[in-house]
Formats: structure tokens, C-alpha cells, sequence
């Protein structure tokens, strides 16, 4: 995975989190380039997230947004992650951890058409 749409950030905190992970990531020589793309996902359980997308490095991806969830004290949304299972559907899903600090604090299934379209959230739990 060399990039992905469905990160978040609580809302309000997006610029500055973003900010901070670009910040960090080209300070240690990583390989790494995220940006707010303007869409806000509400969530039931979990308030509002502002996306963001990135490209480069999965796993520097994954290490730095736990540590600005640790460090700004917010929730976010990580994802990227697949079922074990194979199915076949009509539109893209994406599955991911919502987190605050180290812990998960639940799960979002994301939807979007096969073309185009944007991320919906389809189903959430707390955890």
C-alpha cells in the first residue's frame, strides 16, 4: 500500500496534525507526504474526522499518526486494512481503526463507488 484516503484526524485538529507528521517525517529521512483534501466524515459514535490521504511509506504512515494521536491528545481514523475473507462487490471498501493514544476505541467500514465518489462511512463500532 503506497497510499491511502481513509485517515483522519478530529475535526479542527487536521492542519495542525498534518502539519506535524510532514514535519517529522522529513526530519528523520522517511518517506512520507500527507494533505487535508477538504472532506469531513461524520461518524455516531465518534464525532466528526477530517480526512487526509498520503503517500509513501505504509508503516511510517501508521508509526507517526499513533505518535500525534499520543501527542495532540485526538482521535483518528487509520486505515487501510483489508478482510481475511475475499469478496466481490459493486464498490471499494476499506476498513479502520479508530484510535485514541495507543488504544483502539472502535471500527469504521468504508464505502465509495467503484468510480470515482467519495468515502462514506457504512457501518461503525465501538469497541
Amino acid at each position: 500500500m503506497g497510499s491511502s484516503e481513509t485517515f483522519g484526524v478530529e475535526s479542527g485538529r487536521g492542519a495542525e496534525v498534518v502539519g506535524w507528521m510532514n514535519e517529522q517525517a522529513g526530519s528523520g529521512g522517511g518517506r512520507l507526504e500527507a494533505r487535508l483534501y477538504g472532506r469531513t466524515v461524520s461518524t455516531e459514535n465518534f464525532g466528526d474526522f477530517e480526512m487526509f490521504s498520503w503517500m509513501g511509506d505504509a508503516k511510517a504512515a501508521r508509526r507517526l499518526l499513533l505518535r500525534a494521536s499520543k501527542r495532540f491528545k485526538v482521535r483518528v481514523i487509520e486505515g487501510g486494512y483489508k478482510p481475511r475473507e475475499r469478496t466481490f462487490r459493486v464498490g471499494r471498501h476499506d476498513y479502520a481503526m479508530v484510535r485514541r493514544g495507543g488504544r483502539t476505541v472502535g471500527h469504521i467500514e468504508f464505502a465509495a463507488p467503484r468510480i470515482g465518489g467519495q468515502w462514506e462511512v457504512l457501518a461503525e463500532e465501538r469497541r
